[in-house]
């Protein structure tokens, strides 16, 4: 089917609970919906439900997030399969072929025409949504937190890792949080686990954090510990707490210096 006429949906939505946003949320893979014309890509069933699709638990841990704190919510709401809305339109790996062990057959010899249609269609309106909330509460905005979730098996191998703190090219409030975890926090906490900015996974980070002088720090939690919505809501609870708590100690020593 040619692309210009695939019905792609919507492609992000925005929540907010605070009109003087002081944290935006960001969620890029909270959804697995492939549009219906693209018919799975070619993939089964299984494999969409599966984390090459999307974050499972990450979009609820990100509202958990946004009813605890004064914030805004930005999530995707097109499969990171589609198009990965946290990579930029010129990365092979924004719409890739392969993931993990599936061959993703609906993405196979793509035209750069297609590509262009497949990052107007669902990038830049995302990448535009995320911008205009940042310019509508420029006044109020603090903090830029994006939420992620990864498996606890990659390529066959064990991730003893539970919670990562990541950053791109500002790493300074990545760096608070390292420096006041929880007292007693019963998590396997590291600093860009498992991944980090040269796998990619700064791009939201440094594009809309960075450039636009916003703090921000990306969240990684392995997905065996949000898998129900009483985990997940735990789990925002004890970020929310914890990011708190960080920005406060962040804030008084930028204030000190």
């Amino acid at each position: 089917m040619s692309m210009e006429k695939i019905d792609f949906g919507e492609v992000f939505r925005t929540t907010q609970t605070d009109r003087q946003a002081r944290f935006l949320i960001v969620c890029e893979h909270a959804s697995n919906r492939i549009p219906a014309d693209l018919n799975n890509l070619g993939l089964s069933d299984e494999a969409v439900q599966s984390h090459v699709a999307w974050d499972p638990g990450a979009l609820g841990v990100a509202q958990a997030l946004l009813q605890a704190l004064p914030s805004v919510l930005v999530e995707g709401a097109v499969s990171r399969l589609v198009y990965d809305c946290n990579r930029p339109p010129e990365a092979l790996s924004a719409i890739p072929e392969q993931s993990e062990i599936y061959a993703i057959a609906g993405n196979a010899g793509l035209s750069q025409a297609d590509r262009d249609l497949r990052a107007d269609h669902v990038y830049r309106p995302f990448a535009r949504a995320i911008t205009q909330q940042i310019e509508t509460h420029r006044e109020t905005l603090e903090l830029m937190v994006t939420v992620h979730s990864f498996t606890p098996v990659f390529n066959g191998r064990e991730r003893a890792v539970e919670i990562g703190i990541l950053h791109g090219e500002d790493q300074s409030f990545a760096q608070a949080m390292m420096a006041h975890q929880p007292a007693g926090a019963a998590y396997d906490i590291r600093m860009n686990e498992p991944y980090d900015a040269s796998d990619g996974v700064a791009h939201t980070l440094d594009v809309q954090g960075a450039r636009h002088g916003l703090r921000n720090v990306m969240i990684e939690i392995r997905n065996d510990l949000i898998q129900t919505p009483d985990q997940q809501e735990r789990m925002g609870a004890f970020l929310a707490d914890w990011i708190q708590v960080a920005f406060a100690a962040h804030k008084a020593q930028e204030g000190a210096a």
